[in-house]
């Protein structure tokens, strides 16, 4: 019985040593024969590979490049932001009066404010002013998009957006609020 039992064993489980061939090579079963195969890859699987990575940059390419748009806007944005609160910095130091805001008085109280394109960052375009109004565009640095934020003299904020380059650089439409 015992005889039966060793020689169920080893039909049951195949031998994990290396075999020899009649010409005196060692081949090995499973995932070593893989690593010493050379026959590459077909051109069918190289295709579909190509293909693949194809479909994938289509998809990514459009979604990076809406993205760096709306970045700029971003920061064209936070420039006008900026701007607003240096502007009612000097009608505090000018006893509330906003005729004093400019883009020269602007950098001077605030210098990180940026008054001349550069060709990659936002710049303050245009301000106008009166005593109990005001009014700052900045200017995308691509694109041209232009953001202006006004005060009105009740004392009313309004934001807009103007593209007047692209006609599609303000939430897809040419004009809107932000």
């Amino acid at each position: 019985m015992n005889g039966n039992r060793e020689a169920l064993v080893q039909t049951a489980a195949p031998s994990a040593a290396p075999h020899t061939s009649a010409g005196g090579d060692q081949h090995t079963h499973g995932v070593g024969r893989l690593v010493g195969d050379t026959r590459g890859f077909t051109l069918l699987e190289l295709l579909v590979v190509v293909l693949i990575v194809g479909i994938l940059a289509a998809i990514a390419i459009p979604a990076f490049l809406g993205q760096k748009a709306k970045a700029v806007d971003v920061s064209a944005k936070s420039l006008a932001r900026s701007a607003e609160t240096t502007a009612e910095t000097i009608a505090t130091d000018n006893d509330g009066s906003y005729a004093n805001v400019n883009s020269a008085e602007l950098q001077l109280v605030e210098p990180t404010i940026r008054t001349a394109p550069n060709g990659r960052d936002a710049y303050v375009s245009a301000t106008t002013s009166s005593k109990t109004q005001y009014s700052v565009t900045v200017t995308a640095a691509t694109g041209g998009d232009e953001f202006t934020i006004s005060r009105t003299p009740e004392g009313g904020v309004t934001r807009t957006c103007a593209s007047p380059i692209s006609k599609t650089g303000c939430g897809g439409g040419e004009t809107s609020s932000w």
